[in-house]
């Protein structure tokens, strides 16, 4: 069995002293030693040395969200979704994989995108008369989520980036997070291929994602030489004087804000979406919650674990909401994984992402 996406000095750097167990989401709500980190971390071990082959290996490594928090409170500087990721390719590359990841498999190379949706990839902005810009210096890269099951938050970004002269990819795909996260490679390097070569043929030398995991592979996983990738919040709050002089105005609301995994903690973004926050509510009404920045809790929907576990992703959010402070009139994040699950568990307070808080401020 090939592990070439292991690395095996990270593998035997653990001491198995527990602080991950702690923080991990899928830990939290099962109590099984194989589904925290320390777990995962000993099984991927006896997969390597060739001790254990059978099934059981797939509710120990596929009930991590990749979120990486454990990542944070590991003494000894491992990086546990590298291992698990590459565990899960390993096993992939041997034919072993669960009949769930074999569905996300067959529906990204199917349709380009996670939903099977066969729709236009740009059907978000029929009716908007937006004119997308030739040769941008910047364009959006929307994602699939967005683009199929939350078109009115494409429409809302694309509207406000569209005035700062952001332009579009000719033939956005998949960003092929999906497809890395469970272990497929090589059908994610051709979904990869694709996109980088539209983003080249764009001339831009920034891309803008909408996701939090679009931005995490963009940034990560693609070869991007001399073309940076931010994230909608980032630019946004570089170009803060242009959403003024566009209107944003204040509102008179308590808001709370959530850090998704992927920007945030795997990769530091965690001022700019606040900064847009502070201007619009003021820095007294956004009330943050219990766990924020890099010991945010996740909201259980990263990994596939949505789609392969349904119910711990759920019971991951329903415990995320938890962390929601009293007297807020709103969730907001900044990627619409986060907003779906966080939504989907059903509490009282909606969750909203961070664009639809500025267009409430630019309507005001």
């Amino acid at each position: 069995m090939s592990f070439e996406k292991v690395d095996q000095r990270d593998l035997y750097r653990c001491v198995a002293c527990g602080n991950c167990r702690s923080v991990c989401p899928a830990f939290e709500q099962t109590g099984r030693e194989s589904k925290n980190t320390r777990g995962r971390i000993l099984v991927i071990r006896d997969i390597y040395e060739g001790n254990l082959t059978d099934d059981s290996v797939f509710d120990s490594l596929n009930t991590c969200t990749t979120c990486g928090y454990c990542a944070v409170t590991c003494p000894a500087g491992v990086h546990p979704p590298d291992l698990v990721e590459g565990a899960r390719s390993g096993l992939v590359e041997s034919g072993k994989m669960t009949p769930t990841q074999m569905k996300i498999r067959d529906t990204v190379t199917k349709y380009a995108n996670t939903l099977g949706d066969s729709g236009s990839r740009r059907g978000w902005l029929e009716g908007t008369n937006l004119e997308i810009p030739q040769n941008p210096k910047a364009v959006y890269f929307v994602g699939c989520l967005d683009t199929y099951r939350y078109p009115e938050t494409a429409v809302t970004t694309y509207q406000i980036l569209n005035k700062m002269g952001a332009g579009l990819l000719e033939d956005e795909k998949c960003c092929a997070s999906p497809l890395l996260r469970l272990g497929f490679v090589k059908e994610a390097d051709a979904l990869m291929k694709h996109n980088l070569e539209q983003i080249i043929a764009s001339g831009a030398d920034t891309i803008i994602a909408g996701c939090a995991g679009c931005y995490n592979t963009l940034k990560n996983n693609y070869e991007l030489d001399g073309i940076s990738v931010v994230t909608v919040s980032e630019y946004l709050a570089s170009h803060l004087s242009d959403l003024k002089k566009a209107g944003l105005g204040k509102l008179d609301l308590k808001v709370t804000y959530h850090d998704p995994c992927h920007s945030g903690r795997h990769n530091n973004v965690f001022d700019e979406p606040r900064a847009l926050i502070y201007e619009i509510v003021g820095k007294d009404n956004l009330i943050e919650m219990q766990t924020i920045r890099e010991k945010s809790r996740c909201c259980g929907g990263g990994g596939g674990v949505r789609s392969g576990y349904n119910d711990l992703s759920l019971a991951m959010a329903k415990r995320r909401l938890e962390d929601v402070p009293d007297g807020v009139d709103y969730i907001v994040t900044t990627c619409p994984l986060c907003l779906r699950n966080l939504s989907d568990a059903g509490g009282d307070i909606p969750v909203i992402d961070l664009v639809e808080l500025i267009r409430m401020a630019n309507d005001k």
